[in-house]
C-alpha cells in the first residue's frame, strides 16, 4: 500500500493560486482516500495558517476540508508560533504538533519522519 504525506506551504493571503494549491492538496488526498491509501496533510510554514480560513462554513473549500479533516495529521507548532496561526489552529481543533526539536523554535513536524517511514512526500 502506497503512503503519501502532503505538506501544505502555500498561504493564503497569496490570492487566488495560494487557493488552487490548498484545494489540490485536498482533491489529491481525497483521491487518494477513496483508493484505500495511506495519506496524511501537514499545514507547515504559512500554510499553518490555511486551517482557520478552511473551517469557516462560507469558504470555496469547507466543505473538501471537511471530507479531508480525518486525514489532517496536524499544524507545524513553531510554523503556527512564527507566523501568527497560534490561536487559529487551536481554534480550529487540529493538533499543534512540536514532535522534532528545532533550535529557537517550539518544536516543529518532523517531516523527515514521514521519509523514513517510507511515505512519498508532496509539497503544495
Amino acid at each position: 500500500m502506497t503512503k503519501t504525506a502532503i505538506a501544505v506551504f502555500s498561504d493564503p493571503s497569496a490570492g487566488e493560486e495560494a487557493l488552487g494549491r490548498v484545494f489540490n492538496v485536498m482533491v489529491l488526498a481525497l483521491e487518494l482516500k477513496e483508493r484505500g491509501e495511506t495519506v496524511e496533510i501537514a499545514f507547515q510554514g504559512a500554510g499553518s495558517r490555511w486551517p482557520a480560513e478552511l473551517v469557516k462554513e462560507k469558504h470555496p473549500a469547507h466543505a473538501l476540508y471537511r471530507a479531508v479533516e480525518p486525514s489532517i495529521a496536524g499544524v507545524c507548532g513553531a510554523c503556527a508560533d512564527v507566523f501568527g496561526a497560534t490561536e487559529g489552529a487551536k481554534a480550529t481543533g487540529l493538533k499543534l504538533v512540536r514532535e522534532r526539536a528545532v533550535p529557537g523554535t517550539t518544536g516543529m513536524l518532523d517531516l523527515s519522519r514521514y521519509l523514513a517511514e517510507g511515505y512519498r512526500l508532496l509539497v503544495f
